[in-house]
């Protein structure tokens, strides 16, 4: 005999649009990260070419190309990993489990302040550039051709980003606060109801037959 099942409880419209939001972003993110790469050489070629122009020697320059490079790869990597822990979460929200909910919570307030700190570490960096002490102006010289090797579009891109990073943290913070998303993350199984006038079979024991231990 086949029982009816109870009807799954409909996930609502907010919670769908936090996760399309979160998998919004993680594409980005990953996007963000393939770009960084794919600019990376040619900013590089560019950076030697304007240093050839200054009195900085090889060391210096060199010196400088590999903390590109290492930025460049750092970025990539920590951009690819924000991706999959927001398509983790993204997936968690959409299965109702109220521990994603803590854990994007989490993960919007630190990317909301991330957000903040790179939109002002970028207009800082264009209102006072970088400046060294007695003895390092080639250094300081070299790292002020860094913002003027990456493409044009760079530095805005990036800015931003980092405007519809916090806002798409907190957009998702707040749609996961709404009534709606606390009935469903709130939910708790329902038993499968039991077909009216059914009765157990006759031979069917209504105790266990062992003896308890």
């Amino acid at each position: 005999m086949s029982y009816p099942h109870p009807a799954p409880v409909r996930r609502p419209g907010v919670v769908a649009l936090a996760t399309a939001v979160l998998l919004l972003m993680a594409v980005v993110a990953f996007a963000y990260a393939v770009t960084g790469l794919l600019v990376l050489g040619g900013t590089i070629d560019r950076f030697r070419a304007a240093a050839a122009a200054t009195t900085a020697t090889a060391d210096q320059v060199d010196g400088v190309v590999g903390l590109l490079r290492v930025s460049g790869v750092l970025s990539a990597v920590l951009a690819v990993l924000a991706a999959l822990l927001l398509a983790g979460l993204a997936i968690g929200l959409g299965t109702g489990r109220p521990g994603a909910r803590v854990a994007t919570w989490v993960v919007c307030g630190l990317g909301l302040l991330c957000g903040c700190c790179g939109l002002a570490l970028l207009v800082g960096q264009r209102a006072a550039p970088l400046q060294l002490g007695e003895g390092e102006q080639a250094t300081e010289a070299l790292l002020a051709l860094v913002a003027d090797a990456y493409p044009s579009w760079w530095i805005p891109l990036n800015g931003g980003l980092s405007v519809g990073q916090a806002l798409g943290y907190l957009v998702v913070a707040t749609l996961l606060v709404l009534p709606a998303a606390n009935v469903w993350f709130r939910r708790r199984p329902v038993a499968p109801a039991v077909p009216p006038g059914f009765a157990p079979h006759p031979h069917q024991p209504t105790t266990s037959p062992y003896p308890p231990s």
